[in-house]
């Protein structure tokens, strides 16, 4: 299975819709969005061409492959308007060797993460900087953020594919973070 990771979209259209072209095109099978898709934030300013209606209108599009978690940005309001589930504040997915814990990051963190075992995916959002590096036994994965970035990377996503986690540019698709999964028996 071939998994696309977005998060803290922040309203933006232009983002949104580059991260819509990038799945078609990536042959992934869920794109899994970490929250923060509509509303940019009181701390945030305000991300370039931002439309949260017509963000909402360009996933509803993808609806039937989208698997999201609820960010400290999003609110009741903002599921009136998305056709796919958002209030959920964690998700979990299970692969063959492996369970991917997904999050916003702002109740669970690296620094706070939940129960998981030797080799478990931690995949998270909120701090807008891409991250994929294994700590201890756990693998944590950050794609970054699609429209607000900091720490100096450019916005970004994430991909799992073949065993393989990597953080890519999302203007170029340049690889930004690569890390491969050991094999688990």
């Amino acid at each position: 299975m071939k998994l696309m990771f977005a998060s803290d979209l922040h309203g933006s259209l232009s983002a949104t819709q580059l991260v819509l072209e990038r799945f078609e095109h990536s042959g992934a099978d869920w794109l899994i969005l970490l929250g923060d898709l509509l509303y940019h934030g009181p701390r945030n300013p305000l991300p370039d061409n931002y439309n949260p209606a017509d963000v909402a209108l360009y996933l509803n599009q993808f609806a039937d492959r989208i698997m999201a978690v609820r960010g400290n940005c999003d609110s009741e309001v903002d599921q009136m308007l998305l056709h796919f589930p958002i209030e959920a504040t964690w998700q979990q997915v299970l692969l063959e060797q492996r369970r991917l814990f997904l999050t916003h990051g702002h109740h669970y963190h690296p620094d706070k993460l939940p129960a998981l075992r030797t080799g478990d995916v931690f995949v998270y959002g909120h701090t807008h900087i891409p991250q994929a590096e294994k700590r201890e036994n756990i693998y944590l994965l950050n794609p970054g953020s699609a429209s607000l970035p900091k720490g100096g990377y450019p916005a970004s996503f994430g991909m799992l594919s073949d065993g393989v986690l990597q953080v890519l540019s999302l203007q170029q698709q340049e690889p930004i973070i690569q890390l491969s999964l050991e094999k688990r028996f």
